[in-house]
């Protein structure tokens, strides 16, 4: 299957890129999220930009420069489960070449279609930056532990 290739256009100040879903969007080059390796399923994925939902929102969108229709809705960790705290394999740590302090958490969430109270965490998949120099990896964690749809809003009790 042909994939449309984004398009970019490069400044020195700025990126645009051309996604489906946002139309034309500035990156600065220094934002940048670079995977070291790609998420499963999206190999033609490696560079990302983020972008605030709204500025009262604290949900963001992970949005592919490389694939114009390829966006996840996430959000840090910290906001959504505090008490999240995974322990990360030093392997993962040392290819972001970071230091524990230098690391953010970003949860992919799963939001059906037109049930947002359904809305789903990937807590055993979490995509952790490098915050210094924008290198960013998905780490499996221990699925005995973590799950990877975890629900955001408690069911309703009836």
């Amino acid at each position: 299957m042909a994939m449309a290739a984004m398009k970019l256009e490069e400044t020195t100040d700025t990126i645009t890129i051309h996604s489906s879903r946002f139309g034309a969007m500035d990156v600065d080059p220094e934002k940048v999220i670079t995977l070291t390796s790609t998420l499963p399923g999206f190999p033609e994925s490696q560079r990302f930009a983020l972008r605030q939902h709204s500025s009262k929102s604290p949900f963001m969108w992970l949005q592919s420069m490389d694939n114009p229709k390829l966006a996840f809705v996430v959000i840090q960790a910290r906001i959504l489960a505090p008490q999240y705290a995974p322990e990360l394999p030093l392997a993962a740590i040392r290819e972001l070449g970071a230091s524990k302090d230098q690391l953010e958490t970003l949860l992919i969430l799963s939001i059906p279609k037109g049930k947002p109270e359904q809305m789903t965490a990937n807590l055993l998949g979490p995509l952790v930056i490098n915050s210094a120099t924008r290198k960013a990896k998905q780490i499996l964690l221990d699925p005995n532990k973590y799950d990877s749809s975890w629900p955001v809003f408690e069911p309703e009790q009836g």
